[in-house]
């Protein structure tokens, strides 16, 4: 039913949703990991409007990179071949911290345990981040997995993984996320944004295992879909 009001609204109409939900995936998802921006902030940011106190600057910087993050997964997405690699988990990240890089070559995982966190989940060891993130991805890639699993519990698996190994110093929430919407999108879902009002529930998902976080992200799905359809239908 989605499909076919998307296929069948005015440009303007898609224009007007994207930005709404672009809007509200960045509010949402930055909220998750503890940041709030205003709509003010987010709007001016994502039209690349002048900044004219520099206090700001850092704001619209991490806005914008998560923007750009979230169309590098929309590019992706549409992509005839395409397999989720360690590159594209890297690639993302350097995307939303293009700072971690500058002068110091790829990306580099976690060297340390973090001792102030918003999540209190278990995560690896960073001796173990680089065996286990080469086990999921290979896990991702293997025909055995998209033959036997349903895409959304390979996407919420792959999420939850993630978060579990924490492989970088910032941004692994945003990063498990977002790879969990690129194969999401891949397989012809919507994104899921998780409210930022599901934040505890989030957490506890997190710490209860694979099966609390799929329920979780099934909910998000349904809720992201029905939003979308009474948008559409009050716009015809």
């Amino acid at each position: 039913m989605l499909r076919e009001m998307l296929d069948a609204a005015s440009q303007s109409v898609l224009d007007e949703y994207q930005e709404r939900f672009d809007i509200a995936w960045i509010y949402h998802d930055s909220a998750l990991e503890g940041v709030v921006y205003s709509m003010d902030e987010l709007q001016a940011a994502m039209r690349n409007e002048v900044v004219t106190d520099t206090s700001l600057i850092p704001v619209y910087d991490e806005i914008r990179n998560h923007m750009g993050a979230i169309e590098m997964i929309r590019e992706m997405s549409t992509r005839r071949r395409f397999t989720v690699s360690l590159e594209v988990i890297k690639k993302l990240f350097a995307q939303l911290a293009p700072e971690e890089l500058e002068g110091k070559g790829p990306p580099k995982y976690r060297k340390d345990m973090p001792l102030h966190r918003l999540y209190f989940h278990e995560i690896s060891q960073p001796d173990k981040i680089s065996y286990r993130m080469r086990q999921l991805v290979q896990w991702l890639s293997d025909p055995e997995t998209k033959k036997t699993m349903h895409p959304v519990r390979i996407a919420s698996k792959a999420h939850y993984q993630l978060l579990h190994i924490y492989p970088f110093p910032r941004h692994s929430g945003k990063v498990a996320r977002l790879v969990m919407n690129l194969i999401l999108m891949r397989a012809g879902f919507p994104p899921v944004v998780i409210h930022a009002t599901e934040r505890q529930r989030y957490y506890e998902a997190l710490r209860n295992g694979e099966d609390a976080t799929a329920t979780l992200v099934n909910q998000a799905l349904g809720a992201a879909i029905e939003t979308a359809i009474q948008h559409f239908e009050e716009a015809r």
